[in-house]
């Protein structure tokens, strides 16, 4: 049963803006922390966002600034809010829920199947 379910990739010029939705199960969404990580190619997958149930939100150092996690307790929903993208900004994307990322550093047990995101001319 597919638990986490991501949309919102796709090709974007450099200085543009893209969202990126995670719709997940209602248990899930409400007992844990959820977050979005990112896998460039040839690289490791690294945590960009996260937000706690109570609303508190962690970011990447590369992302401050310029990207907005959120979460929408009436529709089950995370969002990432990603503005003034950049070629390095380019992976997949990957949705994550789990009560131990910002707490212990360590990805959820619950993973989206991912988000392509593309930044280039």
């Amino acid at each position: 049963q597919v638990q986490l379910v991501e949309s919102g990739g796709g090709l974007v010029q450099p200085g543009g803006s893209l969202r990126l939705s995670c719709a997940a199960s209602g248990s899930i969404f409400s007992a844990n922390t959820m977050a979005w990580y990112r896998q460039a190619p040839g690289k490791q997958r690294q945590l960009v966002a996260a937000v706690t149930t109570g609303g508190r939100t962690n970011y990447a150092d590369s992302v401050k600034g310029r990207f907005t996690i959120s979460r929408d307790k009436a529709k089950n929903t995370v969002y990432l809010r990603m503005n003034s993208l950049k070629p390095e900004d380019t992976g997949v994307y990957y949705c994550n829920a789990g009560p131990t990322i910002l707490l212990a550093g360590v990805p959820g047990d619950y993973w989206g199947q991912g988000t392509q995101v593309t930044v280039s001319s």
